[in-house]
Protein backbone atom coordinates (compact mmCIF):
# COMPACT_ATOMS: atom_id res chain seq x y z
CA UNK A 1 0.00 0.00 0.00
CA UNK A 2 1.43 3.35 -1.01
CA UNK A 3 1.30 6.09 1.64
CA UNK A 4 1.23 9.83 1.10
CA UNK A 5 2.56 11.48 4.26
CA UNK A 6 1.08 14.88 3.45
CA UNK A 7 -2.38 13.39 3.19
CA UNK A 8 -1.95 11.64 6.54
CA UNK A 9 -0.92 14.93 8.20
CA UNK A 10 -3.97 16.71 6.78
CA UNK A 11 -6.18 13.82 7.94
CA UNK A 12 -4.84 13.94 11.50
CA UNK A 13 -5.04 17.74 11.54
CA UNK A 14 -8.75 17.43 10.86
CA UNK A 15 -9.20 15.99 14.35
CA UNK A 16 -8.67 19.49 15.75
CA UNK A 17 -11.07 21.32 13.48
CA UNK A 18 -14.15 20.20 15.40
CA UNK A 19 -13.45 22.48 18.37
CA UNK A 20 -15.85 25.45 18.55
CA UNK A 21 -14.32 28.74 17.43
CA UNK A 22 -14.87 30.15 20.91
CA UNK A 23 -12.41 27.59 22.25
CA UNK A 24 -9.63 28.73 19.92
CA UNK A 25 -8.66 31.66 22.13
CA UNK A 26 -9.19 29.71 25.33
CA UNK A 27 -6.24 28.28 27.21
CA UNK A 28 -5.62 24.69 26.20
CA UNK A 29 -3.68 21.83 27.66
CA UNK A 30 -1.76 19.39 25.55
CA UNK A 31 0.91 19.34 22.87
CA UNK A 32 1.57 21.77 20.08
CA UNK A 33 -0.87 20.64 17.34
CA UNK A 34 1.85 20.53 14.70
CA UNK A 35 4.09 18.31 16.86
CA UNK A 36 1.15 16.05 17.63
CA UNK A 37 0.01 15.82 14.01
CA UNK A 38 3.45 15.03 12.65
CA UNK A 39 4.24 12.46 15.34
CA UNK A 40 0.94 10.64 14.85
CA UNK A 41 1.18 10.80 11.05
CA UNK A 42 4.64 9.23 11.05
CA UNK A 43 3.43 6.44 13.36
CA UNK A 44 0.44 5.72 11.10
CA UNK A 45 2.69 5.64 8.06
CA UNK A 46 5.01 3.17 9.79
CA UNK A 47 2.19 0.86 10.86
CA UNK A 48 0.78 0.91 7.33
CA UNK A 49 4.07 -0.43 6.03
CA UNK A 50 4.44 -2.86 8.96
CA UNK A 51 1.06 -4.48 8.34
CA UNK A 52 1.25 -7.82 6.52
CA UNK A 53 -0.93 -8.66 3.55
CA UNK A 54 -3.27 -10.69 5.75
CA UNK A 55 -3.85 -7.67 8.01
CA UNK A 56 -1.67 -8.85 10.88
CA UNK A 57 1.05 -7.01 12.76
CA UNK A 58 3.84 -9.09 14.33
CA UNK A 59 1.71 -12.23 14.14
CA UNK A 60 4.59 -14.33 15.46
CA UNK A 61 3.83 -13.07 18.99
CA UNK A 62 0.05 -13.46 18.77
CA UNK A 63 -2.88 -11.25 17.84
CA UNK A 64 -2.25 -8.63 20.52
CA UNK A 65 -0.07 -6.32 18.38
CA UNK A 66 -2.65 -6.42 15.57
CA UNK A 67 -5.45 -5.48 17.94
CA UNK A 68 -3.40 -2.69 19.53
CA UNK A 69 -2.25 -1.29 16.18
CA UNK A 70 -5.77 -1.36 14.76
CA UNK A 71 -7.10 0.28 17.92
CA UNK A 72 -4.48 3.00 17.59
CA UNK A 73 -5.57 3.72 14.02
CA UNK A 74 -9.23 3.83 15.00
CA UNK A 75 -8.55 6.16 17.92
CA UNK A 76 -6.49 8.38 15.62
CA UNK A 77 -9.49 9.02 13.40
CA UNK A 78 -9.50 6.19 10.90
CA UNK A 79 -12.87 4.54 10.31
CA UNK A 80 -13.67 0.83 10.18
CA UNK A 81 -13.94 1.07 6.38
CA UNK A 82 -10.40 2.39 6.01
CA UNK A 83 -8.49 -0.30 4.04
CA UNK A 84 -5.77 -0.73 6.63
CA UNK A 85 -8.22 -0.87 9.53
CA UNK A 86 -10.56 -3.20 7.66
CA UNK A 87 -7.71 -5.66 7.02
CA UNK A 88 -6.78 -5.63 10.69
CA UNK A 89 -10.37 -6.20 11.79
CA UNK A 90 -10.84 -9.04 9.30
CA UNK A 91 -7.68 -10.70 10.62
CA UNK A 92 -8.99 -10.47 14.18
CA UNK A 93 -12.40 -11.86 13.20
CA UNK A 94 -10.64 -14.98 11.95
CA UNK A 95 -9.44 -15.61 15.53
CA UNK A 96 -12.88 -15.58 17.15
CA UNK A 97 -13.13 -18.98 18.84
CA UNK A 98 -16.17 -21.17 19.53
CA UNK A 99 -16.03 -20.29 23.25
CA UNK A 100 -16.37 -16.59 22.45
CA UNK A 101 -12.74 -15.75 23.11
CA UNK A 102 -10.58 -13.98 20.54
CA UNK A 103 -7.15 -15.53 20.65
CA UNK A 104 -4.60 -17.61 18.80
CA UNK A 105 -5.17 -21.37 18.89
CA UNK A 106 -3.32 -22.94 21.84
CA UNK A 107 -2.65 -19.46 23.17
CA UNK A 108 -1.49 -19.23 26.78
CA UNK A 109 -2.64 -15.60 26.94
CA UNK A 110 -6.24 -16.02 25.79
CA UNK A 111 -7.75 -13.58 28.29
CA UNK A 112 -5.18 -10.88 27.50
CA UNK A 113 -5.71 -11.22 23.75
CA UNK A 114 -9.50 -11.28 24.05
CA UNK A 115 -9.59 -8.16 26.20
CA UNK A 116 -7.53 -6.11 23.76
CA UNK A 117 -9.44 -7.41 20.74
CA UNK A 118 -12.81 -6.64 22.37
CA UNK A 119 -11.80 -3.02 23.00
CA UNK A 120 -10.65 -2.78 19.37
CA UNK A 121 -13.93 -4.19 18.03
CA UNK A 122 -15.95 -1.85 20.23
CA UNK A 123 -14.02 1.15 18.89
CA UNK A 124 -14.94 0.03 15.36
CA UNK A 125 -18.54 -0.91 16.17
CA UNK A 126 -20.41 2.16 14.95
CA UNK A 127 -23.15 0.25 13.13
CA UNK A 128 -23.55 -2.89 15.24
CA UNK A 129 -21.43 -5.07 12.97
CA UNK A 130 -19.51 -6.53 15.88
CA UNK A 131 -22.31 -6.74 18.48
CA UNK A 132 -22.31 -10.54 18.61
CA UNK A 133 -18.52 -10.82 18.78
CA UNK A 134 -18.40 -8.28 21.61
CA UNK A 135 -21.22 -9.96 23.53
CA UNK A 136 -19.61 -13.40 23.31
CA UNK A 137 -16.15 -12.06 24.15
CA UNK A 138 -17.59 -10.29 27.19
CA UNK A 139 -19.03 -13.61 28.37
CA UNK A 140 -15.68 -15.35 27.81
CA UNK A 141 -13.78 -12.73 29.81
CA UNK A 142 -16.20 -12.91 32.70
CA UNK A 143 -15.84 -16.69 32.81
CA UNK A 144 -12.12 -16.35 33.51
CA UNK A 145 -12.43 -14.15 36.60
CA UNK A 146 -11.40 -15.69 39.91
CA UNK A 147 -14.68 -15.82 41.81
CA UNK A 148 -17.15 -18.25 43.33
CA UNK A 149 -17.51 -20.05 40.00
CA UNK A 150 -13.85 -21.02 40.42
CA UNK A 151 -14.40 -22.04 44.06
CA UNK A 152 -12.69 -18.85 45.19
CA UNK A 153 -14.01 -16.96 48.19
CA UNK A 154 -13.52 -13.27 48.93
CA UNK A 155 -10.88 -14.18 51.49
CA UNK A 156 -8.70 -15.64 48.71
CA UNK A 157 -5.97 -13.15 47.83
CA UNK A 158 -6.62 -13.68 44.11
CA UNK A 159 -10.37 -13.19 44.32
CA UNK A 160 -11.77 -10.90 41.62
CA UNK A 161 -8.63 -10.90 39.52
CA UNK A 162 -7.82 -12.19 36.05
CA UNK A 163 -4.69 -13.78 34.65
CA UNK A 164 -3.36 -14.27 31.15
CA UNK A 165 -5.75 -17.16 30.53
CA UNK A 166 -6.52 -20.70 31.55
CA UNK A 167 -5.51 -21.44 35.13
CA UNK A 168 -2.85 -18.75 35.43
CA UNK A 169 -2.85 -16.78 38.65
CA UNK A 170 -4.35 -13.26 38.48
CA UNK A 171 -2.28 -10.11 38.21
CA UNK A 172 -3.04 -6.41 38.11
CA UNK A 173 -2.06 -5.92 34.46
CA UNK A 174 -4.51 -8.50 33.13
CA UNK A 175 -7.17 -7.46 35.63
CA UNK A 176 -6.88 -3.88 34.38
CA UNK A 177 -7.24 -5.08 30.78
CA UNK A 178 -10.31 -7.06 31.88
CA UNK A 179 -11.89 -3.96 33.42
CA UNK A 180 -11.12 -2.00 30.24
CA UNK A 181 -12.86 -4.66 28.17
CA UNK A 182 -15.90 -4.93 30.45
CA UNK A 183 -16.29 -1.14 30.34
CA UNK A 184 -15.96 -1.12 26.54
CA UNK A 185 -18.67 -3.80 26.32
CA UNK A 186 -21.03 -1.56 28.28
CA UNK A 187 -20.52 -2.52 31.93
CA UNK A 188 -21.18 0.24 34.45
CA UNK A 189 -19.07 0.86 37.56
CA UNK A 190 -21.52 -1.09 39.72
CA UNK A 191 -21.29 -4.19 37.51
CA UNK A 192 -20.68 -7.22 39.74
CA UNK A 193 -17.60 -8.34 37.79
CA UNK A 194 -16.04 -4.87 38.01
CA UNK A 195 -16.76 -4.67 41.72
CA UNK A 196 -15.19 -8.10 42.24
CA UNK A 197 -12.17 -6.91 40.28
CA UNK A 198 -11.95 -3.85 42.53
CA UNK A 199 -11.39 -6.18 45.49
CA UNK A 200 -8.32 -7.63 43.77
CA UNK A 201 -7.08 -4.24 42.57
CA UNK A 202 -7.27 -2.87 46.11
CA UNK A 203 -5.16 -5.79 47.33
CA UNK A 204 -2.47 -4.81 44.82
CA UNK A 205 -2.02 -1.40 46.46
CA UNK A 206 0.64 -0.63 49.02
CA UNK A 207 -1.91 0.80 51.40
CA UNK A 208 -2.92 -0.83 54.65
CA UNK A 209 -6.66 -0.36 54.98
CA UNK A 210 -9.93 -2.20 55.33
CA UNK A 211 -9.56 -3.03 51.62
CA UNK A 212 -6.11 -4.59 51.91
CA UNK A 213 -5.17 -6.70 54.88
CA UNK A 214 -2.69 -8.90 52.99
CA UNK A 215 0.77 -9.41 54.52
CA UNK A 216 2.21 -6.96 51.97
CA UNK A 217 -0.08 -3.99 52.68
CA UNK A 218 1.88 -2.36 55.51
CA UNK A 219 5.43 -3.24 54.45
CA UNK A 220 5.77 -0.37 51.97
CA UNK A 221 2.52 1.58 52.47
CA UNK A 222 3.31 4.29 49.89
CA UNK A 223 0.01 4.20 47.97
CA UNK A 224 1.55 2.76 44.80
CA UNK A 225 0.62 -0.54 43.18
CA UNK A 226 2.44 -3.81 42.51
CA UNK A 227 1.91 -6.64 40.04
CA UNK A 228 0.24 -9.31 42.16
CA UNK A 229 -0.08 -10.58 45.72
CA UNK A 230 -1.29 -13.94 44.38
CA UNK A 231 2.10 -15.54 43.91
CA UNK A 232 4.10 -17.50 46.44
CA UNK A 233 7.47 -16.39 45.06
CA UNK A 234 8.24 -12.90 43.80
CA UNK A 235 11.27 -11.92 41.77
CA UNK A 236 13.92 -9.80 43.47
CA UNK A 237 13.10 -6.91 41.14
CA UNK A 238 9.64 -6.76 42.73
CA UNK A 239 10.60 -7.10 46.38
CA UNK A 240 11.78 -4.60 48.95
CA UNK A 241 14.41 -5.58 51.54
CA UNK A 242 11.72 -6.08 54.19
CA UNK A 243 9.75 -8.50 52.03
CA UNK A 244 7.26 -5.98 50.69
CA UNK A 245 6.22 -5.67 47.06
CA UNK A 246 7.70 -2.64 45.36
CA UNK A 247 5.39 -0.07 43.77
CA UNK A 248 6.09 0.94 40.21
CA UNK A 249 4.70 3.24 37.57
CA UNK A 250 2.83 1.11 35.06
CA UNK A 251 1.04 -0.82 37.78
CA UNK A 252 0.18 2.30 39.78
CA UNK A 253 -1.44 3.97 36.78
CA UNK A 254 -3.21 0.69 35.92
CA UNK A 255 -4.52 0.44 39.46
CA UNK A 256 -5.65 4.05 39.58
CA UNK A 257 -7.42 3.79 36.22
CA UNK A 258 -9.17 0.62 37.32
CA UNK A 259 -10.41 2.27 40.51
CA UNK A 260 -11.80 5.22 38.55
CA UNK A 261 -13.57 2.83 36.16
CA UNK A 262 -15.00 1.04 39.21
CA UNK A 263 -16.58 4.28 40.37
CA UNK A 264 -14.20 5.48 43.07
CA UNK A 265 -14.01 9.25 43.42
CA UNK A 266 -11.00 11.48 44.01
CA UNK A 267 -11.71 11.70 47.74
CA UNK A 268 -11.56 7.91 48.23
CA UNK A 269 -8.51 7.09 50.38
CA UNK A 270 -7.25 4.61 47.78
CA UNK A 271 -7.44 7.15 44.96
CA UNK A 272 -5.87 9.86 47.12
CA UNK A 273 -2.98 7.57 48.07
CA UNK A 274 -2.38 6.56 44.45
CA UNK A 275 -2.49 10.21 43.35
CA UNK A 276 0.06 11.11 46.02
CA UNK A 277 2.41 8.36 44.77
CA UNK A 278 2.04 9.66 41.22
CA UNK A 279 2.86 13.22 42.27
CA UNK A 280 5.99 12.04 44.06
CA UNK A 281 7.08 9.84 41.16
CA UNK A 282 5.92 11.81 38.12
CA UNK A 283 8.09 10.92 35.11
CA UNK A 284 7.79 10.73 31.32
CA UNK A 285 11.34 9.56 30.71
CA UNK A 286 11.15 6.23 32.52
CA UNK A 287 8.73 3.77 34.08
CA UNK A 288 9.16 4.76 37.76
CA UNK A 289 10.61 1.89 39.71
CA UNK A 290 11.34 -0.12 36.55
CA UNK A 291 13.57 2.14 34.45
CA UNK A 292 13.03 1.37 30.77
CA UNK A 293 11.34 -1.99 31.37
CA UNK A 294 7.85 -1.91 29.88
CA UNK A 295 8.30 1.77 29.00
CA UNK A 296 5.76 1.98 26.18
CA UNK A 297 3.17 -0.01 28.10
CA UNK A 298 3.79 2.49 30.90
CA UNK A 299 3.12 5.39 28.54
CA UNK A 300 -0.25 3.85 27.66
CA UNK A 301 -1.33 3.32 31.26
CA UNK A 302 -0.03 6.80 32.21
CA UNK A 303 -2.15 8.51 29.54
CA UNK A 304 -5.30 6.46 30.06
CA UNK A 305 -5.26 6.87 33.84
CA UNK A 306 -4.73 10.63 33.89
CA UNK A 307 -7.37 11.12 31.20
CA UNK A 308 -9.83 8.95 33.17
CA UNK A 309 -9.09 10.92 36.33
CA UNK A 310 -9.87 14.15 34.48
CA UNK A 311 -6.61 15.83 35.41
CA UNK A 312 -5.07 18.30 32.97
CA UNK A 313 -2.02 18.91 35.13
CA UNK A 314 -0.02 16.91 37.64
CA UNK A 315 1.66 18.81 40.46
CA UNK A 316 4.82 16.91 41.36
CA UNK A 317 6.45 16.48 44.74
CA UNK A 318 8.31 19.78 44.34
CA UNK A 319 5.15 21.72 43.56
CA UNK A 320 5.90 21.97 39.83
CA UNK A 321 2.90 21.76 37.50
CA UNK A 322 3.15 19.42 34.52
CA UNK A 323 0.96 19.49 31.43
CA UNK A 324 1.21 15.73 31.11
CA UNK A 325 -0.27 15.52 27.61
CA UNK A 326 2.26 17.95 26.21
CA UNK A 327 5.20 16.42 28.05
CA UNK A 328 4.33 12.87 27.01
CA UNK A 329 3.92 13.76 23.32
CA UNK A 330 7.14 15.76 23.33
CA UNK A 331 8.98 12.82 24.89
CA UNK A 332 7.49 10.42 22.36
CA UNK A 333 8.39 12.77 19.50
CA UNK A 334 11.96 12.86 20.81
CA UNK A 335 12.15 9.07 20.95
CA UNK A 336 10.48 8.42 17.58
CA UNK A 337 12.68 6.86 14.91
CA UNK A 338 13.02 8.48 11.47
CA UNK A 339 10.76 5.77 10.01
CA UNK A 340 7.97 6.68 12.46
CA UNK A 341 8.42 3.75 14.84
CA UNK A 342 9.41 3.39 18.46
CA UNK A 343 11.41 0.55 19.94
CA UNK A 344 12.63 -0.22 23.43
CA UNK A 345 16.28 -1.19 23.86
CA UNK A 346 15.03 -3.29 26.79
CA UNK A 347 13.25 -6.26 25.21
CA UNK A 348 11.44 -7.27 28.40
CA UNK A 349 7.75 -7.84 27.63
CA UNK A 350 8.60 -7.86 23.90
CA UNK A 351 8.95 -4.09 23.51
CA UNK A 352 12.04 -4.71 21.42
CA UNK A 353 9.48 -5.37 18.68
CA UNK A 354 8.97 -1.93 17.06
CA UNK A 355 5.46 -2.82 15.92
CA UNK A 356 4.30 -3.50 19.47
CA UNK A 357 6.06 -0.45 20.92
CA UNK A 358 4.64 1.75 18.16
CA UNK A 359 1.13 0.43 18.73
CA UNK A 360 1.40 1.22 22.45
CA UNK A 361 2.68 4.72 21.67
CA UNK A 362 -0.04 5.50 19.12
CA UNK A 363 -2.85 4.44 21.48
CA UNK A 364 -1.23 6.47 24.28
CA UNK A 365 -1.13 9.58 22.10
CA UNK A 366 -4.84 9.26 21.35
CA UNK A 367 -5.43 10.42 24.93
CA UNK A 368 -3.12 13.41 24.49
CA UNK A 369 -4.91 15.64 21.98
CA UNK A 370 -5.09 19.30 23.04
CA UNK A 371 -8.12 20.03 25.23
CA UNK A 372 -9.73 23.25 26.49
CA UNK A 373 -8.75 24.22 30.01
CA UNK A 374 -12.27 23.47 31.25
CA UNK A 375 -12.16 19.91 29.91
CA UNK A 376 -12.92 17.14 32.35
CA UNK A 377 -13.02 13.47 31.50
CA UNK A 378 -16.52 11.94 31.64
Amino acid sequence: MRVYPGIVVVFVAGLFNSLPASDAAEKTFGPDPKVYQETVAKAIQYLTIAQAQDGSVSARIGIGPTALATLGLLRSGRGAADPQVAKGLKYLVDYVQSDGGIYSPRSRISTYETCIALVCFQEANKDGTYDKIIRQADKFIRSGQWDESKQKEKSDVGYGGAGYGGKTRPDLSNTAFMIDALKAAGAKPDDEAIQRALIFVSRCQNLESEYNSTPFAAKVNDGGFYYTPAESKQGQDRQTPNGGLRSYGSMTYSGLKSMVYAGLKKDDPRVKAASTWIRKNYDVKSNPGMGNSGLYYYYLTFAKALDALGENEVVDGNGVKHDWRRELVEELARRQKPNGSWVNTNNQWMEGDPNLATAFALVAMSYCRPVPALHKAP
